[in-house]
């Protein structure tokens, strides 16, 4: 029986990393179509004819980029295999912990990234509106702020960047300041609107893009310390086991599965729901007088996806774990 679980247990190991693995190449070889304009995985299917693509030549150099592409799926999928099999010894429990750690640092850094973003464009912003940089700054720079790729590429990017080192050294994820920070800034505009008869655009932006990341990027977060409400008549008087088989199934059938079909449709060519608004350096139809965050709420359906994923990952090693070891095998 002993031996059977070991068995049990790598290929569950096997199977959650693969489908890891392959959502990591996918995510990659997006990043490489999108901005390095390499051909993609579906146009060297319809090169080579198959699967049902429309046959469509490629230049050889095309070719060459999608075969890499297709080797990244392969060479993703046995580095994570061989991690399995370098660590033999972890358990699933181990692994659940690992990956939990992992989605809570990516929304940890989400969570620095729209709080720093959003300060530092809402005082762009600002200055713009209020025509504070032609008294500051010369009227090129203004017109350098005023340009969502420029304002984006080299404000906004590097921020983030320096939000995922933040949240590298930092353990607080600071969500219930997020909440606060979206209250206090409705406040602002309730006082300003009504006692000072002052509005701007970029006022409500604030709000609508913090709320946004509060309700998506915790839902991760929710997830990881189980705060999600269940609506439940019979898991709470499941015993372990029980609970742990709903989780199991409910996981592999219906959290990862969901979580990938968001991501896969999500980035599925340039003008996808995704990939459109970054690539085009999406705003708000205020222009200006806004905050050039549109696109950076569609990087959050992307982020809520790949932190539920690896979380739902985790429920599912996790509880074949319980299964595994539980009093009844």
């Amino acid at each position: 029986m002993q031996t059977k679980n070991n068995s049990i247990h790598l290929y569950l190991r096997i199977l959650s990393y693969t489908v890891l693995a392959f959502t990591l190449a996918f995510l990659l070889n997006n990043l490489l179509t999108v901005w390095a304009e390499w051909p993609g995985v579906k146009k060297i299917f319809s090169h080579y004819d198959l699967f049902g693509y429309k046959q469509k030549s490629l230049e050889p150099s095309d070719v060459n980029y999608g075969l890499m592409q297709i080797g990244l799926y392969l060479i993703c999928i046995a580095l994570l295999i061989s991690y399995v099999f370098k660590t033999y010894s972890q358990s699933l429990e181990q692994d659940s912990e690992i990956l939990s750690k992992f989605s809570a640092y990516i929304v940890r850094s989400s969570f620095w990234a729209v709080f720093l973003v959003g300060i530092a464009d809402f005082i762009i912003s600002f200055m713009v509106v209020e025509r504070l940089w032609e008294t500051i700054f010369s009227p090129e720079v203004k017109a350098f702020m005023v340009k969502a790729p420029e304002r984006i590429t080299f404000i906004h990017f590097p921020i983030i960047l320096v939000s995922f080192i933040i949240g590298y050294f930092t353990k607080s994820v600071g969500f219930i300041w997020l909440a606060v920070l979206v209250v206090l800034s409705e406040f602002v505009i309730v006082l300003s609107r009504f006692i000072f008869s002052y509005e701007q655009a970029f006022q409500g932006d604030l709000v609508r893009f913090w709320y946004a990341a509060l309700y998506l990027f915790a839902s991760a977060y929710a997830l990881i310390h189980e705060g999600h409400v269940r609506v439940d008549v019979l898991y709470s008087n499941f015993s372990e086991r029980k609970k742990a088989w709903t989780n199991f199934i409910g996981s592999a059938l219906l959290g990862i599965p969901l979580c990938l079909i968001v991501i896969f449709l999500g980035l599925n060519g340039k003008a996808s729901i995704i990939n459109g608004p970054v690539v085009a350096f999406e705003v708000t139809q205020q222009g200006s007088n806004g905050l050039y965050l549109l696109y950076l709420m569609a990087v959050y359906l992307a982020i809520f996806a790949i932190t539920m994923l690896l979380q739902f990952t985790s429920f599912f090693m996790s509880s074949g774990y319980k299964i595994l070891n539980s009093k009844d095998n």
